[in-house]
């Protein structure tokens, strides 16, 4: 019989802003090496949940468990790299496509392998941009930037703010096809956050909805969209 393991676990996870709940009492499984897309209206609370989920924001109730282990155990450096986030905003720095594809290894001092940036910007369709200025990249180029940032840590598990949201429809197919192939050839386990149901059908292995920081419904595109 074959199993499933659960890569991360919330645990009665909640957020307060003040008097204002944000994310409340959220028990979630995403299982190693699935995609699990997180929709909802706007202000549901998407976007905060994968803050939680890395640690950018500190729950104020319940934990997150990855592989079994609670993240508060970890140091929070090295959940970042073992959990990374790409944005819906790329928020690159000045600088060329090297710059910014290196800063996490460069931010920790460690040296990166010689073609290790060729090779990241090769899987993301930027081959002979490492030396190009960041100002005059596209939308969809930033965007490519901003996942290459991300993968040059090797995360096991990648986060997915939206991050076709503010492109043009070639840009957002294209960046949606990478993303695809980038998951469907590794066994990254993916926390993806979207507003288009269409590329829900298209990606997600299991879908959540919430609603005022809930969990609203769960289960497969078809038994959540209907």
């Amino acid at each position: 019989m074959s199993t499933t393991t659960a890569k991360l676990r919330t645990d009665h996870l909640s957020f307060v802003v003040g008097d204002n709940p944000i994310i409340t009492d959220v028990n979630l499984t995403v299982d190693a090496g699935k995609t699990l897309t997180i929709i909802g209206p706007s202000g549901a609370g998407k976007s905060t949940m994968l803050r939680l989920l890395c640690r950018i924001e500190e729950p104020t109730e319940g934990t997150v468990y990855l592989d079994g282990a609670d993240y508060r155990t970890l140091v929070p450096t090295d959940l970042r790299t073992r959990v990374g986030m790409v944005p819906q905003d790329p928020a690159l720095r000045d600088g060329t496509v090297r710059d910014n594809v290196t800063i996490g290894p460069r931010l920790r001092d460690e040296s990166v392998e010689p073609g290790r940036v060729q090779e990241l910007l090769g899987r993301v369709d930027l081959s002979g941009y490492a030396d190009r200025e960041v100002a005059g990249l596209s939308g969809g180029e930033a965007q490519r930037v901003a996942i290459a940032r991300t993968l040059m840590m090797d995360p096991e598990v990648l986060l997915l703010d939206e991050p076709t949201a503010s492109l043009d429809p070639q840009a957002q197919a294209e960046i949606e096809a990478l993303l695809e192939e980038l998951l469907d050839t590794s066994e990254r386990t993916a926390v993806f956050v979207t507003h288009d149901q269409a590329q829900v059908n298209r990606i997600a292995d299991r879908v959540v909805r919430f609603v005022d920081g809930r969990i609203h419904a769960i289960g497969t595109a078809r038994e959540v969209l209907g």
